[in-house]
C-alpha cells in the first residue's frame, strides 16, 4: 500500500472521528458549508441560501469556542450573503455582470479591509474580550472579509483572498478541537482553487 493511500486513508478515518465527536449543529453547518462552496465554484445564486443557514447555524458553535472574531466574520458574511442573494436575484445588470479580475482600485479596497479590520478585530480581542487568539482570529476575519467583498464584486481573486483565509483558519480551529470546521475549511481550500480556475475559464469565455 502507497504513502499516498495510507495518508489518505489517515485523513479519512481523522474526519470520521471528528464528525462523531460533533454536535448536531455542527454537522449541519459544515454541511451548509460544503454544499454553499460547490455552488459559489459554479457561480450559481443559490449558494448564497445554504451559506445563510451554514452561517447561522455556525455562530452558535463559534460562540461556544470563545472565537468571538469568527463570529463577527460569521455577522460579515450573513450581511454580504443577504446582501449577495437580493443582488444577484433582483438585478438584471448584477446576474449579466461578468467575472472580472480586480483593478488597482479594488486592490486598494482589498488592503484597506484587510489592515483595517485586522486592527480593529485585534484591539476588540485583546482588550474586550476573552480571546486567548487574538491576532490569529482577527487576521483569518480580516483577510476573508477582503474575500467576501471580491466575492459580491464577482472579482475572480476572491478565491486567493479566501484560501489566504482558509490557510490560517485550518491551525487555527485544530487549536480550537473544532476538528470538523477544520475539515470543512481544508475542503474549501481545495474547492477554492479549482474555484479559482474555473472563473477564469468563465471569465475568457
Amino acid at each position: 500500500m502507497s504513502l499516498i493511500t495510507l495518508f489518505m486513508e489517515n485523513i479519512l478515518e481523522n474526519i470520521s472521528n471528528a464528525f462523531l465527536q460533533t454536535s448536531w449543529l455542527e454537522r449541519f453547518s459544515a454541511l451548509c458549508g460544503v454544499v454553499q462552496v460547490l455552488l459559489s465554484k459554479n457561480n450559481k445564486v443559490s449558494n448564497y441560501f445554504f451559506g445563510i443557514m451554514g452561517i447561522v447555524s455556525g455562530m452558535y458553535v463559534l460562540f461556544g469556542a470563545k472565537l468571538y472574531a469568527e463570529i463577527a466574520l460569521n455577522m460579515y458574511y450573513l450581511i454580504m450573503s443577504i446582501y449577495g442573494w437580493w443582488y444577484w436575484s433582483s438585478s438584471k445588470a448584477a446576474r449579466e455582470q461578468p467575472i472580472t479580475s480586480c483593478t488597482k482600485r479594488d486592490w486598494s479596497v482589498v488592503a484597506a479591509i484587510s489592515i483595517l479590520g485586522f486592527v480593529f478585530l485585534f484591539l476588540i480581542l485583546e482588550h474586550v474580550t476573552d480571546s486567548d487568539v487574538p491576532a490569529w482570529d482577527a487576521w483569518v476575519s480580516a483577510t476573508a472579509w477582503a474575500g467576501m467583498w471580491l466575492l459580491a464584486k464577482r472579482k475572480v481573486e476572491n478565491w486567493l483572498l479566501l484560501n489566504v483565509s482558509n490557510l490560517f483558519a485550518v491551525p487555527l480551529l485544530i487549536h480550537k478541537e473544532l476538528y470538523l470546521f477544520a475539515a470543512l475549511t481544508t475542503f474549501l481550500f481545495t474547492v477554492a482553487i479549482f474555484g479559482y480556475f474555473n472563473w477564469r475559464r468563465l471569465m475568457r469565455n
